[in-house]
């Protein structure tokens, strides 16, 4: 048997809105046993106290628990990430994994899960972080038959945060953490994760990362992290995707590095790479052969982009995660012409300072 990976991607009007996935399964477009992951954007801010993300999980959960064993669900990574800021449209992203009789031709997506133990907080933002995520991306890459770290193109985790309690609960244990600044502790902990995939993929060795560098040296990243924080987990979900010759399929999925928030030719590039060629807005005719795009987002700590000012870090009202994401929908809007785009807030050590990985999995059909 050969393993082909589906990707769907469906609208959400709100972040329980669960009826388009259940339509499509009932309908037999999406097998609910062969779900390796959903990533759904919900329309929260963010922040910690996003709680969107934990009531889509749920609503997902007790809905997929209609169709298949609780245990199987417990085991389908779901990544929400809070905040559609500017143009960007709420939506699900399900990807599955199914058994086929069909051969395999060349390389195709190929998709592998994993989940790490739960974290102790005072690991939050520090090398036992970092240790934990790339032994998850090393479990995930086996469990997708990836052999090479050279054919991985996407990781997604989705990272624990600190919350009050469980600040005390680390400090009872006699430990100490690394912030006490809750919303800080999202930061640190993408910022782990992210070098965590790093050190997985060979970019980074795990003995060139001191404590102190985390969330502080951004020369040290990852280029094909994608973190995402949230309160609804103490472990770590990890997807991967690249490409496989023990796979079978259409689908196909490149990465590149966009440079800063407006650096849309990285994107440009990958899409002429899997075949989509445009010196502009993709055309009509060629958007529904992207099934998805996934990307990070994140202010220069520099304050500047192309050398001119940007107030994002400077605005007290709104958190700068929120004025990234908005940026970089924009700009991605006007390259692939749609809005249901996973972009991501918060890309510390994924890509270059201001800047951040783009993956897009599309149809060769």
């Amino acid at each position: 048997m050969t393993r082909r990976a589906y990707v769907t991607r469906l609208p959400a009007r709100s972040p329980d809105d669960v009826e388009g996935l259940e339509a499509a399964i009932s309908r037999g477009e999406i097998q609910a046993q062969g779900i390796v992951a959903i990533l759904g954007k919900t329309e929260g801010n963010g922040c910690v106290n996003d709680f969107t993300r934990a009531f889509a999980v749920r609503a997902m959960q007790d809905m997929l628990a209609r169709h298949i064993p609780r245990d199987k669900v417990a085991k389908i990574a779901m990544v929400m990430s809070g905040g559609t800021e500017g143009c960007l449209s709420p939506h699900w992203i399900v990807f599955e994994a199914r058994e086929v009789t069909e051969p395999a031709h060349g390389a195709a997506l190929a998709l592998g899960g994993a989940r790490t133990p739960d974290m102790a907080g005072e690991l939050l933002g520090r090398r036992g972080q970092i240790e934990l995520v790339a032994a998850g991306v090393k479990a995930a890459m086996s469990d997708a038959g990836i052999r090479s770290a050279d054919e991985v193109h996407y990781v997604q985790v989705k990272c624990p945060l600190l919350t009050s309690e469980r600040i005390e609960a680390a400090e009872q244990r006699g430990k100490t953490v690394a912030t006490r600044d809750t919303l800080k502790s999202m930061g640190l902990s993408r910022a782990a994760s992210a070098l965590g995939v790093a050190v997985a993929l060979g970019e980074i060795g795990v003995d060139d990362i001191p404590d102190e560098a985390i969330g502080r040296d951004f020369s040290l990243f990852a280029g094909r992290a994608a973190t995402s924080a949230g309160i609804e987990l103490l472990d770590h979900e990890i997807l991967v995707a690249g490409m496989s010759t023990a796979w079978t399929g259409p689908l196909a999925i490149d990465h590149g590095v966009m440079a800063d928030g407006i650096d849309i030719e990285p994107a440009r590039a990958a899409l002429a790479r899997l075949g989509l060629a445009a010196q502009g807005q993709l055309s009509q005719e060629q958007r529904p052969r992207v099934k998805a795009v996934l990307a990070k987002a994140e202010a220069a700590a520099s304050g500047r982009i192309r050398g001119n000012r940007h107030i994002m870090l400077d605005d007290s009202d709104i958190s700068s995660t929120r004025h990234a994401r908005g940026l970089v929908g924009g700009a991605l809007a006007g390259l692939f012409g749609f809005t249901d785009l996973f972009v991501s807030g918060g890309a510390e050590h994924q890509g270059p300072d201001g800047g951040g990985p783009i993956a897009i999995v599309v149809s060769r059909e």
